[in-house]
């Protein structure tokens, strides 16, 4: 799937993960979110594999990493990431991720910094009461309608509804957040759908996001990192500004122009040298 790399599994933490290594230099994890897999990043690793050892991941639950039934609290899910650092034999890794991706890797910084030299992320992090206060139960077509939310809540409901059906799901979430949604293929929408088809795989996405009650109880317990910290937003900015608002010591912000919510797809260029700028 991605040229010139190794694909390997790995079993960390109790379950097995997914994951793809190549290039030379410092080791940089990569990891993507919702509704997507480590293919969501075809289009950024090759170039960011000629300065760095990119280690491409599917979190627990994506892709064709394992689906248990738990687990998926972020802070968990980091401990699976962290496990797969040192099973490589990395004890210091950069770490750059997207949306789902955004809140493990957060969560890697702040559970395990004596393993992080620098962190970024694009349009996600970690969630907290106060984005409430900016979305509507009942929203707009301008307004966020993170709908997948209260569908999480409602445990066994997504795979009775949404299996064997996923393409729509791709479709739906691709039109509506992307900027240019022509921008993700035929090809990537269809490794998608086949990656969450499943009534385990659709179950296992949308725990990632039923933990999120957990997961702001953990992220109110965590120091301010204090490694270099870069966010980088695009569609959802001011929504990123106010889940790393205390977060982070002195973060280092910056917007992708011309670009909806999956950036890695619609400026794949930009968004590989902001992260070159940072992590070089």
């Amino acid at each position: 799937m991605i040229e010139n790399f190794e694909e390997g599994f790995a079993e960390v933490n109790g379950t097995r993960l997914h994951y793809f290594i190549g290039g030379e230099g410092e080791p940089l994890v990569l990891m993507d979110g919702w509704p997507r897999t480590i293919y969501g990043l075809h289009k950024i690793i090759p170039s960011l594999a000629e300065q760095f050892r990119v280690i491409a991941v599917d979190y627990r639950g994506q892709g064709a990493s394992d689906k248990p039934e738990g687990g998926y609290d972020k802070k968990n899910m980091a401990k699976d990431v962290y496990e797969l650092v040192r099973s490589l034999g990395f004890e210091r890794v950069h770490i750059a991720a997207g949306d789902v991706g955004a809140m493990v890797a957060y969560s890697f910084a702040a559970n395990y910094p004596e393993a992080t030299d620098k962190l970024a992320v694009w349009e996600g992090g970690p969630y907290r009461p106060a984005v409430y206060e900016h979305l509507s139960v009942f929203p707009k077509d301008t307004e966020p309608n993170v709908w997948w939310y209260p569908l999480a809540m409602i445990e066994g409901l997504p795979e009775k509804l949404l299996a064997g059906r996923f393409r729509h799901i791709i479709d739906a979430t691709t039109d509506s957040l992307a900027l240019y949604p022509e921008r993700v293929s035929e090809e990537s929408r269809a490794i998608y759908a086949a990656s969450y088809d499943a009534p385990e795989a659709v179950a296992a996405a949308f725990r990632v996001y039923r933990a999120v009650h957990q997961d702001m109880a953990d992220y109110d317990t965590y120091a301010p990192l204090t490694m270099p910290t870069l966010v980088i937003g695009a569609r959802y900015l001011d929504f990123i500004r106010i889940m790393m608002d205390g977060r982070v010591e002195n973060p280092v912000y910056a917007k992708i122009e011309d670009s909806g919510h999956y950036i890695a797809e619609e400026q794949p260029e930009a968004l590989v040298a902001e992260l070159k700028k940072f992590f070089s």
